[in-house]
């Protein structure tokens, strides 16, 4: 658990550019009827994130005591890790419509709500005797699928002043891999074995969920088991809609800013808005997940004073599969109820975003991402809540700027990015990690271009 994790906002700073195309419609569907050009076309996009809210960057870097430090303090421990792959991919505008085809794939990994004296425990660092009074769903959970998305949008009004419009995707969903492990409500006590070294869990109850599919069922630890995005073939649907608003700047354009484009009846330019606004609700679906190792169960535990359960019995494993049948065999679950295929919501989220024209180049953006979902759901894939102020120098064909952010699992943190024609680079948290105060890590890169 101390290896897996999952993170925030992708694309931080950049994903609501004044440069609107592809990008910021994953965001935001009706932000297609902003591109500059006819067709946007994405080559290949990335973004990693990491965080987890013990551990500063300073810790990684220097490596000591890593496991004893992640289950310091009272707080539950949460570690997260999220990867976007958007792959190829096309936007067209045509009058007042704009369409686009896109595809993506996401991975996930995390740990959530972690109680510190079980995981302590589990991990071997514990000494003593210690109550376990856990009033949340402790889960270890991990997905990966794919993504076909076809979006619309179009201007619902525009006049020489304002500019509103609409715009929703469908999303085809293709499930991969999936593992679940939730310990919902965990009372128990743990004690060392002063002689053994052993840690031991007994008088213990609670609720506990195993759900795996596909390659996850196999092993948590193998990398290449997170990189089946497509495996289940087409099962399930999602959906995006969202409105935008435009409050156009009527100052005459600089030379640099004019890049006129044709369309039925008029010549628009690059930087054209004082006040660009958006509203979205974002991951609205679900996924079924189906295939010959599928099992969902949900059990009640109950580990006897009589006979505790040596926590040491876990070093051997590496699946949920493998934990599950481990306290089957020692009768410490009593099964509920089990099914073979099963459904996964998505991480669905409500999006909002304000873009203020300063001065000349000079932008600035507020940007909030507030998930719909509880976290401890176990057939939910998880997201955090965040709010984003990027201060940005903006011109035609290149951008700098700095996203300032408050994450729900890693706190503060400040990035760095820029973008020089079609090539982007940036993170949300770069310069706070150089400054060894970062409990998050996260990189993106990208290449697009217009026609």
């Amino acid at each position: 658990m101390t290896l897996n994790g999952f993170s925030q906002e992708h694309f931080s700073g950049i994903n609501i550019s004044k440069r609107a195309g592809l990008l910021n419609a994953s965001i935001n569907p009706a932000e297609l009827t902003n591109m500059s050009r006819k067709f946007d076309v994405n080559v290949f996009n990335t973004s990693v994130n990491v965080s987890n809210n013990k551990i500063k960057f300073n810790d990684i870097m220097k490596g000591e005591n890593l496991e004893e430090k992640i289950f310091t303090g009272s707080d539950p421990t949460s570690m997260r890790l999220d990867v976007l792959i958007q792959g190829p991919s096309v936007a067209m505008k045509y009058k007042k419509w704009a369409f686009a085809l896109a595809s993506a794939g996401n991975i996930k990994a995390n740990a959530t709500d972690v109680d510190v004296n079980f995981g302590n425990a589990v991990t071997n660092s514990f000494l003593g005797t210690a109550q376990i009074n856990s009033q949340y769903n402790q889960r270890m959970n991990a997905a990966s699928w794919g993504e076909i998305n076809l979006s619309a949008a179009r201007n619902i009004f525009e006049n020489d002043t304002h500019k509103f419009s609409g715009g929703a995707t469908l999303k085809l969903l293709f499930p991969g891999s999936y593992m679940n492990m939730g310990i919902d409500k965990l009372q128990g006590e743990v004690t060392n074995d002063p002689v053994t070294g052993d840690v031991y869990l007994y008088n213990a109850y609670a609720n506990v969920n195993f759900s795996y599919s596909g390659s996850l069922a196999e092993s948590y630890e193998d990398n290449s088991n997170y990189t089946k995005l497509f495996a289940g073939g087409l099962s399930g649907i999602g959906a995006d809609f969202g409105f935008n608003y435009q409050l156009k700047d009527n100052m005459a354009p600089t030379r640099e800013d004019v890049n006129p484009v044709e369309t039925a009846n008029e010549t628009r330019r690059v930087d054209e808005y004082k006040l660009n606004v958006g509203f979205s609700f974002r991951n609205m679906g679900t996924m079924t997940f189906k295939d010959d190792n599928n099992s969902s169960s949900n059990y009640q535990l109950n580990i006897p004073t009589t006979n505790p359960l040596n926590l040491g019995d876990f070093e051997g494993t590496d699946s949920v599969k493998d934990i599950e049948q481990l306290l089957i065999d020692e009768g410490y679950l009593t099964k509920e109820s089990s099914n073979g295929d099963f459904k996964v919501k998505l991480p669905a989220v409500i999006n909002l975003y304000a873009d203020y024209r300063i001065h000349n180049k000079w932008y600035v953006s507020a940007y909030t991402q507030q998930k719909l979902s509880d976290d401890s759901q176990n057939d939910f894939t998880t997201i955090q809540n965040i709010i984003t102020v990027t201060p940005r120098f903006a011109g035609k064909n290149y951008e700098l700027y700095m996203p300032l952010s408050d994450n729900e699992v890693s706190g503060f943190t400040t990035g760095f990015g820029f973008r020089l024609g079609g090539f982007f680079l940036g993170s949300g948290s770069i310069v706070t990690a150089a400054l060894n105060n970062s409990k998050q890590a996260d990189i993106y890169m990208g290449f697009r271009f217009g026609i």
